[in-house]
């Protein structure tokens, strides 16, 4: 993963003086994709009336976000018939006023599948150790035997660390592959 076009703005949009390399950027991504487990995902119907849903995801070095959801569900209806999604990943237990964490992710989301999609699961099954006993002990008629895993591809990213960047500064970068 390469981030391009990394710029600081402060929160009203206007851009900073602050200049930065990638390295701290990418540092801060992956911290915070490593401590927390859940992320909100903002999908658009096709009346363009927006969702919101959460999930358990893993990620990538390449900064795909991995979750398994019912394809039935809306979030994944919606999916399928407008893949351009955002998701937010933060750490639901900091504090109001003091330095504050988080992820703005823009990009596609699609069911992975195949070879793909058995990678996705086994990136998912070596994060969240219960999965695979889970899956295993699922009856034949079980619900959930039709989940499937969904791989995120970010190509935008908006950076909230005000202990790395300063207060109400945000990071944005554009994610080459």
């Amino acid at each position: 993963m390469m981030l391009e076009s990394i710029a600081a703005h402060d929160i009203t949009g206007e851009r900073t003086s602050k200049r930065l390399s990638p390295a701290p950027v990418r540092r801060t991504i992956a911290r915070i994709l490593k401590k927390n487990t859940l992320c909100a995902i903002a999908t658009a119907g096709p009346d363009g009336r927006v969702h919101v849903n959460t999930a358990y995801f893993a990620c990538s070095a390449g900064l795909e976000l991995y979750f398994l959801s019912h394809p039935a569900s809306l979030h994944c209806r919606n999916l399928a018939e407008h893949p351009r999604i955002a998701i937010a990943v933060f750490d639901s237990t900091q504090a109001w006023g003091r330095l504050d964490r988080g992820l703005q992710l823009f990009g596609v989301c699609r069911e992975a599948r195949g070879p793909a999609g058995r990678k996705v699961e086994r990136t998912y099954a070596a994060r969240f150790k219960p999965y695979s006993k889970w899956q295993a002990e699922l009856d034949a008629d079980d619900t959930a035997r039709e989940y499937r895993f969904y791989r995120f591809v970010t190509q935008r990213v908006k950076v909230l660390d005000e202990r790395e960047f300063g207060g109400a500064v945000l990071v944005t970068a554009t994610i080459r592959r």
